[in-house]
């Protein structure tokens, strides 16, 4: 790290993570659209649904190095390492309907598709590449996690109380 870097108080590198996380997500963003626009929506979502499928269990084995959370640790370590994602900084999420062997995961605020809304455009239609996701960084954390989703754009259920929702069971 260099001394710029180290000099910057806490609120400014939270200010920092917030820009990173940002623009991460605009990259993604564009990334997609440059794909959509030279081979089609079809093209862009299967190249972003293999993209996710590596990229989610990378983020999460970097979350568990950083944070101590241990393979094969359960929900309890699931539940951890989901308030450490990028976008968990840009996102309202909750936890709901917990028991000893699950749990319900919603994404109530997401940026993208608050932003797709103010524009009135139609939600994206991300549930392919969400099940991937999701069921890829529950299983990097313990393999007996099932992952279910409970709603997704372009489900009905999805847009109205919650953008997505996912159920995580032992």
């Amino acid at each position: 790290m260099n001394d710029d870097l180290r000099a910057l108080d806490n609120e400014t590198l939270k200010a920092m993570l917030t820009d990173f996380a940002k623009n991460w997500l605009a990259h993604d963003g564009l990334w997609f659209q440059a794909v959509e626009q030279s081979h089609g929506i079809e093209e862009a979502i299967k190249l972003d649904t293999e993209a996710w499928a590596r990229f989610t269990v990378i983020e999460a084995k970097r979350i568990m190095k950083l944070h101590g959370i241990e393979s094969g640790s359960g929900l309890e370590g699931l539940k951890k390492a989901l308030n450490f994602r990028l976008y968990s900084v840009l996102n309202v999420q909750e936890i709901r309907n917990e028991t000893d062997s699950s749990f319900e995961f919603y994404m109530v605020d997401c940026r993208v598709q608050s932003a797709r809304r103010r524009k009135n455009l139609t939600l994206f239609p991300c549930k392919s590449v969400g099940l991937v996701e999701y069921a890829g960084f529950a299983r990097t954390i313990d393999e007996r996690i099932k992952t279910e989703c409970i709603g997704c754009p372009p489900d009905k259920n999805a847009g109205k109380d919650f953008y997505c929702g996912w159920r995580f069971s032992i």
